[in-house]
């Protein structure tokens, strides 16, 4: 899983970081939290409420799934690229 939402009440996502890079981000912007209900050194809340970037969200999504398809396995992998 590389991210998280209610697609009902969609006011954040849930997104995996690199512990370092989600307390920077945490730090430097204001719609960044740790993230609810997750380990929140590896998770990080985006509240979309309070004017994301559109360019910046679509990074930070991208970066959480490279993130985790880094971690599988080569046969995972092999499968993924053929969905």
């Amino acid at each position: 899983m590389f991210t998280l939402t209610d697609i009902e009440d969609f006011e954040g996502v849930n997104l995996k970081v690199v512990p370092e890079d989600g307390a920077a981000m945490r730090d430097r912007y204001t719609f960044v939290q740790p993230a609810y209900h997750m380990n929140k050194k590896h998770w990080i809340t985006v509240r979309m409420q309070d004017g994301v970037p559109d360019k910046l969200i679509r990074k930070w999504i991208d970066n959480s799934y490279d993130l985790v398809v880094s971690g599988l396995s080569k046969s995972q992998k092999l499968r993924l690229s053929t969905i």
